[in-house]
């Protein structure tokens, strides 16, 4: 146990007078978070808690098993429990912060899909012919039969379309070919974890954007551009964290504010719909006002299958064709094989059908749990897509409570650009079914409250 943990756990947690499981869960997690028990250290016995607390090793269990659901602490069986080191080396810093696994109980933060809801892929595999994808090496990089059905459902002329492996595959190869060493990038605050950190990952800076329930706020956009980025990244639908959709309205004043703004017309602008055929608003684009300088990426994660990897991106011939041509020298193209399997799913009447069946029940879980935390006291405004932005009072308190509860939710602060930030948790809220939208917003609202000292 590192130099600042000599003192007994129990005998802190004791002195801090808790004694029920959230207590004890609370007080340690703040052992954790304040240093005084580093990554590594291995913790008392249920047993030896329990006696210095007066309670039952029931009690110390309880607590010890919502702390492992909220990943602040590891069991390693007969060798003790541990204060979980950081882990998944592959996970970019901020994503490693999101939360812990949960090895039971409801995960609402994963951000992803509900595995009920995607349309059956099996089908669309036995229909296309498993010979279709093979073609040469310098054939076209997206189907022909794709990409007209793209072009059709796009939400503005563009020069030039390909599919890439994945929205963040898209929008890094996009960054990596705009964005210099040292270069600003203006960025919604709260925004994508991932691409606060491929910002560092380019050497780029971030400057945060405020966003309110119609995505980022032109006044702010405004303060952001007189720092001269050299790209402006946004959501224009379900944006995460926090569920907001543009307006046709608010795009246009996005789009003003980059053209009254000097040196405007060399911002790249790069749009994630990452959500689209889920997210109940139109689609909307600055393309509509600035078609030579927006990147539009639609992925098709949520609505068709995360594991699809499949992305489509649309805009300038003179942006795009780098990109074309830069993924040449790696993966060469997407698989036209799931190319094809997309187009059967984007096609066949069942498949559509699902697709809109998931997004009226998104629509429907959003509105229940919006409604039900209103009645616990929780004011929050109805949310695009699959997750919900909820404020707390303390976020580590919070993750804390619902663990206890059985519930894994994701901590705000890697979301937010900067240290200082209005405390949240991230919900993914298309997971909860209508008929649970009463539990978890009881647990919910009970952890908003819950606070750290």
């Amino acid at each position: 146990m590192s130099e600042s943990a000599k003192d007994p756990v129990g005998a802190r947690i004791a002195a801090a007078g808790e004694r029920s499981p959230e207590g004890i869960a609370r007080e340690l997690g703040r052992l954790v978070t304040d240093g005084v028990l580093a990554p590594g250290d291995r913790l008392p016995t249920v047993r030896e808690v329990a006696a210095a607390l007066s309670v039952s090793p029931a009690t110390v269990s309880a607590a010890w098993q919502a702390l492992a659901r909220a990943g602040v602490i590891v069991s390693r069986g007969r060798a003790g429990s541990f204060v979980r080191a950081p882990r998944r080396a592959w996970l970019t810093p901020r994503v490693k912060g999101l939360s812990g696994a949960a090895p039971a109980g409801w995960d609402l933060a994963s951000g992803m899909p509900d595995p009920a809801l995607l349309p059956p892929l099996r089908a669309a595999f036995e229909r296309v012919d498993l010979r279709a994808g093979a073609g040469r090496y310098h054939d076209v990089p997206v189907l022909p039969e794709l990409a007209d059905m793209l072009r059709e459902s796009w939400p503005s002329r563009v020069e030039t379309l390909t599919v890439v492996d994945g929205a963040m595959d898209g929008i890094a190869r996009v960054m990596e070919q705009t964005v210099r060493f040292g270069d600003r990038v203006a960025i919604e605050s709260p925004g994508y974890p991932y691409f606060f950190d491929l910002l560092d990952a380019l050497g780029a800076e971030a400057v945060p954007v405020e966003v309110d329930d119609e995505g980022m706020v032109p006044a702010s956009l405004t303060r952001a551009l007189a720092r001269h980025p050299s790209a402006v990244l946004l959501q224009p639908r379900a944006q995460n964290p926090t569920g907001a959709s543009m307006t046709a309205m608010r795009a246009q004043q996005l789009a003003g504010a980059i053209r009254a703004a000097r040196d405007g017309d060399r911002v790249l602008i790069v749009e994630d719909d990452h959500s689209g055929l889920i997210a109940m608003a139109p689609a909307v684009t600055l393309a509509r006002w600035l078609p030579d300088q927006v990147v539009q990426v639609r992925s098709f994660s949520k609505s068709h299958g995360p594991d699809l990897r499949i992305a489509a991106m649309g805009g300038p011939a003179r942006m795009l064709d780098r990109v074309i041509a830069r993924r040449m020298l790696g993966p060469g193209w997407t698989s036209r094989l799931l190319q094809s399997v997309l187009l059967d799913m984007l096609t066949r009447p069942d498949s559509v059908a699902a697709v809109k069946r998931a997004r009226l029940a998104y629509r429907d879980r959003q509105e229940a749990m919006v409604g039900a935390l209103r009645r616990e006291g929780v004011p929050l405004v109805p949310a695009d897509g699959i997750n919900m932005w909820v404020p707390v009072l303390d976020e580590r308190a919070a993750l804390v409570e619902l663990a206890a509860a059985g519930i894994v939710v994701a901590a705000g602060a890697p979301f937010v650009a900067g240290e200082a930030h209005a405390p949240h948790v991230r919900v993914t809220a298309g997971l909860i079914a209508s008929g649970d939208a009463e539990g978890a917003a009881s647990a919910l609202a009970a952890a908003a409250r819950a606070t750290g000292r």
